[in-house]
């Protein structure tokens, strides 16, 4: 599997492109403004086709180019339930936006739940969900690769921020202990923002969630 990182949006914001030349698919993590400029040639050159738009949460600067991807490629959408309002009425989170800031509603075709399994790419992934960033965060792990996309819950060095609606601090260290850190050490973690970690890294050093 192949693992292309593709910033985007005003808030630069890392979009996942997960190709599998072999088997010709692919699957989008996030959809920051304009992703779909970035991920399409990437997918001709791989020789894939896009299976599916996976959004880790519902905060505006991951789902900004979320329509767009639905427009260009017809593919399905899958998120968690608790973040319904903010996908399909995005206007809710007009205090956040600054100015010039413009989001479309996404309608979401698939409802992951902690401990839905979705098969994408050749192998089984496992999807958990670490609300406190966001009520809806979900994260993606594929045991094969040693990939997990977290989202904005961990960061390198960091944690999500909680003083936004739904955010709550306690929930967001359980979420990160239960359901990332209960990871192999090995597992590499890719975050909304910045750069790539490890599970074992992020035990052994992360200021604000040890393990």
């Amino acid at each position: 599997m192949n693992v292309h990182c593709l910033p985007a949006g005003p808030i630069p914001t890392n979009a996942y492109l997960l190709t599998e030349p072999a088997l010709g698919q692919a699957i989008l993590v996030d959809a920051p403004l304009g992703i779909w400029a970035k991920a399409g040639p990437l997918l001709k050159r791989d020789g894939c086709t896009l299976a599916g738009l996976w959004l880790t949460h519902g905060h505006w600067d991951h789902t900004q180019g979320a329509a767009e991807v639905v427009r260009q490629a017809g593919v399905p959408v899958s998120a968690h339930r608790a973040d319904q309002a903010l996908y399909e009425t995005p206007e809710l989170m007009r205090p956040l936006l600054g100015p010039g800031i413009v989001v479309e509603a996404v309608k979401v075709d698939h409802w992951l739940a902690d401990g839905s399994k979705v098969a994408a790419l050749g192998e089984t992934v496992e999807v958990g969900h670490v609300p406190g960033h966001c009520a809806g965060s979900l994260r993606f792990y594929f045991p094969r690769a040693q990939a997990v996309f977290s989202g904005d819950a961990l960061f390198r060095g960091s944690v999500g921020r909680t003083d936004l609606p739904g955010g709550d601090r306690g929930l967001l260290e359980r979420s990160i202990r239960t359901r990332i850190y209960t990871l192999p050490d090995a597992t590499t973690v890719y975050p909304g923002h910045g750069g790539p970690t490890t599970v074992g890294e992020e035990k052994e050093n992360n200021p604000y969630v040890r393990g």
